[in-house]
C-alpha cells in the first residue's frame, strides 16, 4: 500500500487537473452558447432564403450553379476542422470521417481545410491539400465566411471545379459528434415536400418583380454566403461542444478519483494507527 504522504501528493494532482479541466468546461460552455446563438439566428434567414430559391429554380434550369447533376471534372473538397484538442472523439470521428470519403473518391479532388489538428492529419496521409484557412477562429465571421464562399463561387464558375463540397462536423447534441458532407455548389434546390415542411403547411403565393431570372441571379451569392457561414459556426459549435461534454466527463472522473484516494488515505492512516497500537500494547505487555 502507498504511503499517506504519496497519496496525499496524489490527490494534490487530480485536484489540479480538477480545476482546469472544470475550467475548460465554462470556457467551452460559453463558446458553445455564442456558436449556438449565431447559428440559431442565422436559421431564420437561411429558411426562408431556401424557399424563395426554390420557387425561383423552375423558371432558370439552365443556370450553372442549379444543374441537378454534377459535370464531369474535379471536385473540391472544404474541409472544416479544429485548432485544438481535449475533445474528445470529435477530431478522431472528423478524421475517420474525411479517410472514408477520400478513400473512396475515384474522381480527382483538391481539398482546402482549416483546423491545425486536421491540416496536419491530412498532410501526414498526404491527401492532396492545395491550401488551408487561418482566419476562421473560435467565432466564425459574416465577413470571413462571405470571402470564402465568393472564392469557391469564383472558381466554380471559372470551371475549375465540377462541384465543391462542405465537410463539418454537426452539432446533434453535446454527446454525439457526427460529421456529415454537404454539396455547396451545384446547388441542390429542395423539393416541393420539403419546402412545403420548411413553409408549415403554409404555402406562400409569391409576386415576383423584376424578372424571376434577375432575382435569383441576385439572391443565390447571398445563399452560399449563407449556406458556407451556417456550415462554420455548426462546425464550431459541434466543437465546442464536444469539448465541453469531454471536460465534463473528465471532471467527474478526477471527482471519483479524489474520493477513491480519500478513501486509500483513511485506509493508510487507520492501519498506521492500528500498528501504532499494536506496538505500544506489546511494548507494555513486555515490561509488565
Amino acid at each position: 500500500m502507498a504511503s499517506s504522504r504519496d497519496i496525499k501528493r496524489r490527490i494534490a494532482s487530480v485536484k489540479n487537473t480538477q480545476q482546469i479541466t472544470r475550467a475548460m468546461k465554462l470556457v467551452s460552455s460559453a463558446k458553445l452558447r455564442h456558436a449556438r446563438n449565431a447559428w440559431q439566428a442565422a436559421e431564420p434567414y437561411c429558411r426562408r432564403l431556401t424557399i424563395a430559391i426554390s420557387q425561383l429554380a423552375p423558371s432558370c434550369r439552365d443556370h450553372a450553379w442549379l444543374a441537378e447533376e454534377e459535370g464531369e471534372g474535379r471536385v473540391l473538397y472544404v474541409a472544416i476542422g479544429s485548432d485544438r484538442g481535449l475533445a474528445g472523439s470529435f477530431n478522431v470521428g472528423l478524421h475517420r470521417f474525411v479517410d472514408d470519403l477520400l478513400t473512396c473518391e475515384t474522381r480527382d479532388y483538391d481539398l482546402l481545410v482549416s483546423g491545425r489538428r486536421l491540416i496536419d492529419y491530412c498532410r501526414r496521409r498526404k491527401y492532396h491539400l492545395i491550401g488551408t484557412l487561418d482566419d476562421i477562429g473560435d467565432h466564425p465571421d459574416f465577413k470571413v465566411s462571405r470571402r470564402l464562399a465568393r472564392r469557391l463561387t469564383a472558381a466554380f464558375d471559372k470551371g475549375d471545379y465540377a462541384a465543391v463540397y462542405l465537410i463539418h462536423g454537426v452539432f446533434h447534441s453535446s454527446l454525439v459528434p457526427e460529421a456529415c458532407c454537404r454539396r455547396l455548389l451545384p446547388l441542390a434546390p429542395p423539393t416541393p415536400e420539403e419546402v412545403q415542411h420548411l413553409l408549415d403547411g403554409d404555402v406562400d403565393d409569391f409576386i415576383l418583380e423584376p424578372s424571376p431570372e434577375e432575382l435569383l441571379q441576385a439572391l443565390l451569392p447571398f445563399y452560399t454566403d449563407t449556406m458556407v457561414y451556417t456550415a462554420l459556426v455548426e462546425a464550431k459549435a459541434a466543437e465546442h461542444g464536444a469539448r465541453m461534454a469531454a471536460m465534463s466527463a473528465a471532471t467527474d472522473n478526477a471527482r471519483e478519483m479524489i474520493a477513491d484516494l480519500t478513501l486509500s488515505l483513511n485506509r493508510a492512516r487507520q492501519a498506521a494507527i492500528t500498528t501504532e497500537i499494536a506496538e505500544i500494547a506489546g511494548g507494555a505487555a513486555a515490561l509488565g
